[in-house]
């Protein structure tokens, strides 16, 4: 199983990534967590060390990384480097390991006008092709919102896009944003997840905010995951329903997908 989590910032996507890779790996997968979001805290919610997760260095800013592989320099636009990057080891080798979850962080892609093409985006998209192609763990990627590390041939290959959304019209816009843009790149399988839901009502406003979209389940607003951040730890090391509602959102996706 290959999920892509997406939402405005802010929402919980991250958290929500987080408790599903715990959960998962608490029920025996191999889980490859990517923190494809420019503004990196998967490794938090993860509950990784501070002091492991600081010590990490985004594949994008790997300077001589990027030039042994595509054979270009690094923050150069245009010229002559390879399409097709060596990337099945780097999965392996620039990881991190907490809790059984596997970790890899792909940092920011640098923008340019008209699109970036460049060393750095070449390295990236390889290789994360690579990982929903090849790879066999259940994989869960924290994307950003406007899911630039994504292609139209990758897509293919991603069994769940997971949208999050809080009870706010910011949020929900920004989701439809997501769907529209999932649309553009052929993705077949769009699910919801509400986040901070406080009662009845919010659930209802954030499904009939979205009407086309199919909700898995809602995550209810939890001053524990604010405990948890500030203590540094993962909510699901905290809170013993959030691990419920978890297995509840991935047992209605695991129906979904195999029934």
């Amino acid at each position: 199983m290959k999920i892509a989590i997406a939402g405005k910032g802010g929402v919980g996507k991250t958290t929500l990534a987080g408790i599903l890779a715990r959960s998962l790996v608490e029920e025996g997968y191999k889980v490859l967590a990517i923190d494809a979001d420019p503004d990196a805290n998967l490794g938090s919610a993860l509950g990784f060390p501070q002091d492991l997760v600081e010590g990490i260095t985004p594949l994008a800013q790997m300077t001589p990384l990027v030039e042994e592989r595509t054979g270009a320099k690094k923050g150069t636009f245009g010229g002559v480097f390879k399409l097709n990057p060596k990337v099945d080891d780097l999965p392996d080798v620039y990881n991190v390991t907490h809790h059984g979850v596997k970790l890899l962080i792909l940092g920011a892609l640098p923008q340019a006008e008209g699109g970036c093409f460049c060393p750095e985006n070449v390295l990236l998209k390889g290789l994360l092709h690579h990982i929903l192609v090849k790879r066999d763990e259940v994989v869960i990627i924290d994307m950003e919102a406007g899911l630039e590390h994504l292609t139209r041939g990758s897509t293919r290959h991603v069994d769940a896009f997971l949208v999050v959304v809080e009870p706010g019209q910011r949020s929900i816009a920004t989701a439809q944003q997501i769907r529209r843009l999932a649309q553009d790149l052929s993705v077949q399988k769009l699910y919801g997840v509400g986040n901070k839901v406080t009662s009845a009502e919010d659930r209802a406003l954030i499904e009939e905010g979205l009407p086309e979209v199919e909700f898995l389940g809602h995550l209810s607003f939890n001053t524990n995951v604010i405990e948890a951040d500030r203590r540094g730890i993962s909510p699901y090391d905290l809170d013993g329903s959030i691990k419920e509602e978890a297995k509840e959102i991935i047992g209605r996706l695991w129906r979904e997908e195999f029934a």
